[in-house]
């Protein structure tokens, strides 16, 4: 297997089409395949909205709305069992990062490689600007999510337990979420790619075995990957606004009415 190799390869990695403007670099092959991811996502959307709105003489769902229902139904079970009961925004907000990541992912197993330096559909994550720009969007979110649940006291105050003097390190903590967000995706992805390059290396007559299973493992990869990014993010929502609500549950269980709920006039 060895002698089918070259003995010198040429993988350039980390190369994108770029241009110049204002001082700003723009890489456009990441560009154009997020837009293309995204369109995607809202022609996915836009088709399971029509489905699910469609009117049904005979009232029996249809199978895009089955399997919407179905995968929506799902994340919400999951996410309330084990973390209670958060924001509905959330839930929608974790199926459309999964789907966006999923179609970002599979682009480049497409076979649009014109040469060895022409790749017309890369996979936008093996880009951490599109990584660390998602997982920055995400832990915005967390921050002013939990803010708004607990207030700005309520919520600065957790970094302060279990004791204060881990202070310094729940910080640290809290700031690298988002790196290590980033990062898990994109190694995962960029990996992909050095592998489908490497296969690209071996003559046609002998690549073709390698590159359909290594295609449909990194089939298997971007799903996994576009899950773990979805699921850590409900997570990440879900610990924000942990405690959030909890102490007037406990008082409607016994028939007590919270402090600050409004009073009942005759």
């Amino acid at each position: 297997m060895i002698g089918l190799l070259p003995l010198e390869t040429d993988i350039k990695i980390g190369e994108h089409v770029e241009r110049q403007f204002l001082g700003m670099t723009f890489n456009m092959d990441t560009i154009w395949t997020t837009l293309i991811a995204g369109a995607l996502v809202l022609i996915l959307g836009f088709v399971a909205r029509r489905a699910l709105t469609k009117p049904e003489p005979d009232h029996v769902p249809t199978k895009v709305q089955l399997i919407w229902e179905a995968i929506v139904g799902q994340v919400n079970t999951q996410v309330e069992d084990n973390l209670g009961k958060i924001h509905p925004v959330v839930v929608p907000l974790a199926v459309a990062l999964f789907f966006f990541i999923l179609f970002a992912n599979w682009l480049e197993l497409l076979p649009t490689e014109i040469n060895h330096d022409v790749h017309l559909l890369p996979a936008p994550t093996a880009d951490t600007n599109l990584t660390y720009a998602m997982a920055i969007m995400a832990m915005v979110g967390v921050w002013i999510y939990g803010i708004r649940e607990k207030g700005v006291k309520g919520y600065f105050k957790h970094f302060l337990e279990p004791f204060p003097i881990l202070l310094p390190l729940n910080i640290l903590e809290e700031l690298t979420k988002p790196i290590t967000l980033a990062l898990r995706l994109f190694g995962n992805i960029f990996a992909g790619g050095i592998m489908l390059a490497l296969i690209g290396l071996i003559p046609w007559y002998a690549a073709w075995a390698p590159n359909l299973l290594w295609k449909l493992f990194d089939m298997a990869i971007g799903g996994i990957q576009a899950f773990i990014f979805a699921l850590l993010t409900v997570l990440y929502f879900g610990m924000a606004g942990a405690g959030h609500g909890e102490h007037d549950e406990d008082h409607a269980e016994h028939g007590e009415v919270p402090e600050d709920a409004p009073a009942l006039t005759h």
